[in-house]
């Protein structure tokens, strides 16, 4: 009984550790951060599916920083993708693509939820935490 309370309380220790850690490096975003999704992708015959967006990113001397996106239709969601940024405080184009057969997207109305996230090397037992640059929910029509 003894280990098993230990075993809960070392659980819960680490679980607050890493939240805490994570809500502290949730959002590093700094004013020349910004992300957008452009409003149609394409889904292939094969089940191959294609977002895009533009990106803008200042500083990735904290960690690599990507950009992430999900595809929601109907009760489906899978991630579709994942491209490495290029922070130069410029606006770069994202493509992320993604074989997603069962079951298949369709043509027609979904929702895309992109994320530029980077990886910083400080969280505990030293693993990676996602701080958060920014973030679009958009409405997208796939063809």
């Amino acid at each position: 009984m003894r280990l098993r309370l230990a075993l809960a309380a070392g659980t819960l220790l680490v679980a607050a550790t890493a939240t805490a850690a994570t809500a502290a490096h949730a959002s590093h975003a700094g004013p020349g951060d910004g992300l957008s999704v452009d409003g149609h992708g394409t889904v292939a015959a094969d089940g191959t599916v294609t977002l895009s967006g533009t990106y803008r990113c200042a500083d990735d001397s904290a960690g690599p920083v990507f950009v992430s996106s999900t595809l929601l239709q109907e009760d489906r969601s899978a991630g579709i993708g994942g491209t490495k940024a290029v922070c130069d405080g410029q606006e770069h184009a994202w493509t992320n693509s993604g074989v997603v057969k069962e079951p298949a997207y369709r043509t027609g109305e979904a929702r895309v939820k992109a994320t530029l996230m980077q990886l910083i090397p400080t969280g505990p037992m030293g693993l990676p935490l996602p701080g958060f640059l920014a973030t679009e929910d958009s409405d997208v029509t796939l063809r």
